[in-house]
């Protein structure tokens, strides 16, 4: 069997350049370690990012830690967005959550501008864009070969499935798919909220809103520049819009339908239905089985949702970058790959289980009319 080399000795391939990808290739540089990013998007500005995340202290924030950039992320942040408000269909205010003076525990940050921060801090040319994987082929003691959609190859000997949902690196380890939870979001922008949806923006405030009737609910999330993300949250088939003969793409088909099945919801608060800014996003929220597991791999491991996809209750994004930073970590301290890996995923395996029992089903708990605790998280795309 060929030997597990030393970590310094290692090619090692990140695949995925999202915020658990790009947090594991700074902190493995930070500690002199050589690492290559690929990633399907012809380069960082190809797509919207996303919504907001909010990176706790205690996880997300560690890791920020770890990779030096905390001080910089404080500097993005915004603290006054871990408001949050609690509304019943008709708009009215059911409980509300302000943050204390100087309170850091959640602050909220956009996608984007999480992203440009890790990329700004990896050296040039660490991310090779416009390389969508394919599949990993290889022994399993290595090395890998890595095959991209252009016909190209490439030639590691640790691949780390960073990946997301759908991962291409986790059939190296895992046969699991994720499956479809029963509840989906539709996504709506509004845009310019100040002076063109002021009313939204006074609903909403400067964190989030959540309304529920026990069948369907909203979520509304302030991002930065004036932005506000409202998911409009359904018990519903996953193929719901073309089952009603829409497209996803036919936004007046798609109004009228959520106007239909929020007619009992007040006037203000259909207006999330009704005054976004373009086209909706359809959001199928899928899960990994609970709990996921693999045999181990001296060659491939996994993190984030490439690992333990769950619905987004505002722990995927946190989970992400603390295993990034562990593995990478275990990395940097262990005297062959194949040691860090078995030392990673004796920790990662069991948190995620464990985090992923917990949230199994939460999806639903969005949709219930019991009044949460304003310390839970708000969804996270």
């Amino acid at each position: 069997m060929t030997p597990s080399p030393h970590p310094t000795r290692a090619r090692t391939a990140i695949v995925g350049a999202g915020p658990g990808g790009l947090t594991c290739a700074r902190i493995l540089q930070r500690h002199g370690l050589e690492v290559t990013v690929y990633d399907r998007d012809p380069g960082p500005g190809a797509r919207n990012q996303g919504g907001t995340l909010d990176l706790h202290a205690d996880n997300g924030q560690v890791a920020l830690r770890e990779a030096g950039l905390l001080d910089a992320f404080f500097e993005l942040a915004r603290p006054e967005g871990q408001e949050m408000r609690l509304l019943d269909p008709t708009g009215a205010l059911l409980a509300h959550r302000r943050p204390g003076p100087g309170e850091l525990f959640k602050p909220e940050i956009d996608r984007g501008r999480l992203r440009d921060l890790l990329l700004g801090s990896l050296r040039p040319g660490t991310v090779h864009w416009g390389h969508a994987l394919r599949r990993i082929s290889g022994p399993a003691a290595g090395p890998r070969t890595l095959h991209f959609a252009d016909g190209t190859t490439a030639e590691a000997d640790l691949v780390i499935g960073a990946d997301g949902a759908y991962s291409r690196v986790r059939p190296g380890v895992s046969p699991a798919v994720p499956a479809y939870t029963g509840v989906s979001f539709l996504e709506a922008w509004f845009s310019d909220v100040e002076d063109r949806h002021p009313d939204l923006a006074e609903l909403v405030g400067q964190g989030s809103a959540h309304a529920a009737d026990g069948e369907r609910a909203v979520f509304a999330q302030r991002n930065s520049n004036d932005h506000i993300r409202v998911y409009l949250v359904q018990r519903v088939p996953a193929d719901w819009i073309t089952a009603s003969g829409l497209t996803p793409e036919d936004t007046a088909g798609i109004r009228a339908l959520l106007l239909e099945r929020y007619a009992h919801w007040s006037p203000r608060m259909r207006r999330m239905l009704t005054d976004n800014d373009g086209p909706y996003v359809d959001r199928p929220i899928f899960a990994l089985p609970v709990p996921h597991t693999w045999q181990h791999s001296p060659t491939v491991t996994l993190l984030g949702d490439a690992a333990h996809l769950m619905p987004p209750l505002g722990v995927g994004v946190n989970l992400a970058l603390l295993d990034a930073a562990e593995l990478a970590l275990a990395l940097a301290n262990a005297a062959t790959v194949d040691d860090a890996l078995h030392a990673y995923e004796k920790t990662m395996l069991p948190r995620s289980a464990e985090t992923a029992h917990a949230l199994e089903g939460g999806a639903e708990h969005l949709l219930s009319t019991e009044a949460p605790d304003l310390g839970e998280e708000p969804p996270q795309h």
